[in-house]
């Protein structure tokens, strides 16, 4: 997209984080009235207000009724389901975790992809899927998607030692996740390597986890509804 394409209030959105980013405002310091920045950019009040409204509800400003717009201080998310590694869940119940690595790739991001990544297309991304095994029995089929920028030696792991979880939370601690949660029966491959039906309902997770500023992966992770449940303690 050409600089002539993006709209009014990113361009406004990008110059206040620009800005913060590089230390022109810090957390606490107040940026500079909406009115301010409209005459500054040549635009309506409105326009200024919406990339002010946005970057607020990324949690970047804080709005104070009466006082101004300020840089937020940074609040790092507590997710309400643990961020486990199914080694570690395998090996709390006493048995051997085993993996096989059927796809390690490196690839540019898709349009999709770089959607999802809040990247540029052609961004680099690593791209693995592992099947994780309970005592031999196939428990989960993990699709991941990878920032290279965030776990760069991605690709030189060696996956019977240690898991693409396990590894991201050392090199990128956890900010915060977005995750759901849905029933769907699972493809004929997918199937296959589960070793179920092509008409037995999988549990699927859809987890984006976010590290270092910035979207760290994208994953979507397979378990036999037979075979397994989750669970969580608030």
């Amino acid at each position: 997209m050409s600089e002539q394409e993006v709209p009014l209030y990113q361009r406004i959105k990008d110059y206040l984080l620009t800005e913060i980013q590089g230390g022109k405002w810090r957390e606490g310091e107040a940026i500079p009235p909406e009115i301010s920045l409209a005459r500054q950019f040549g635009v309506s009040r409105m326009t200024v207000n919406r990339a002010v409204r946005e970057l607020t509800a990324e949690n970047i400003l804080k709005r104070i009724q009466g006082s101004g717009t300020y840089v937020a201080h940074r609040k790092y998310q507590a997710t309400l389901v643990a961020i486990k590694s199914i080694a570690d869940e395998v090996r709390s119940r006493g048995h051997r975790h085993s993996s096989q690595v059927l796809l390690l790739e490196s690839a540019p991001a898709s349009e999709a992809l770089a959607v999802q990544f809040e990247v540029q297309p052609g961004h680099p991304l690593f791209h693995s899927i592992i099947v994780h095994f309970d005592n031999q029995t196939p428990i989960q089929y993990e699709d991941r998607w990878v920032n290279a920028v965030v776990a760069p030696d991605y690709m030189t792991l060696d996956f019977s030692v240690s898991t693409p979880n396990e590894h991201l939370m050392r090199v990128a601690p956890l900010q915060g996740v977005r995750y759901c949660i849905e029933a769907v029966n699972a493809p004929a491959d997918i199937a296959v390597h589960l070793h179920v039906p092509e008409d037995e309902a999988c549990l699927v997770l859809y987890r984006t986890t976010l590290a270092l500023d910035q979207v760290a992966s994208v994953a979507t992770m397979w378990y036999p509804g037979s075979r397994y449940q989750f669970e969580g303690r608030l």
